[in-house]
């Protein structure tokens, strides 16, 4: 019988702290909790990731390139196979040029409950970095430049991200809205 993982996903590195709580049925594989985490998370799924756990990765399999980094089969994979105890805790990588590291920890196991819909995030703080910013030193520059209207670069940070960007903002219910599609 399959239970619900309680999941906490934190971005390494990043202060204050950017992190996810959320649901997730321990059957779940871990190519699909790839896809879980992009939703959460804000990513917007354009680059290569990995999981790592127990001295094990496990990648995206590509027929057309082979295996080159001796990778298992995320697919080939569930939660329950990786994360089998309560703080147990896995590795996710995202984007190997940028490294947005996240540190995933198993907090919780809960009894399957059918009225809940899983996956599903129930808490978490601010906002996604961007893209292609450059990493977590990247990410602290461009916050740094854009709340600075007198830095020389202001004007051209505020361009590249298309507008305003509010490194506070986390919107629970739009995470959900597209988790539930």
């Amino acid at each position: 019988m399959a239970s619900v993982y309680q999941l906490k996903v934190t971005l390494t590195g990043a202060k204050p702290p950017i992190w996810r709580r959320i649901l997730v049925p321990s059957v779940m594989d871990l190519g699909s909790l790839h896809e879980v985490l992009q939703v959460v998370m804000g990513w917007s799924n354009c680059h290569l990731h990995q999981f790592i756990a127990g001295g094990i990765t496990f990648g995206m399999l590509d027929d057309g390139f082979g295996n080159e980094f001796d990778d298992e089969d995320e697919t080939d994979y569930t939660l329950r196979q990786v994360l089998k105890k309560q703080k147990d805790s896995l590795t996710y990588e995202y984007d190997f040029g940028d490294g947005w590291k996240h540190k995933i920890v198993l907090e919780k196991i809960l009894p399957f409950d059918s009225s809940v819909s899983v996956p599903r995030c129930t808490k978490g703080k601010r906002a996604c970095p961007p893209e292609d910013c450059g990493g977590i030193w990247g990410y602290e520059e461009l916050i740094e430049t854009i709340q600075d209207p007198s830095h020389p670069e202001h004007e051209d940070m505020l361009e590249w991200l298309g507008g305003e960007f509010d490194p506070e903002h986390f919107d629970i219910e739009e995470i959900n809205a597209i988790l539930s599609e």
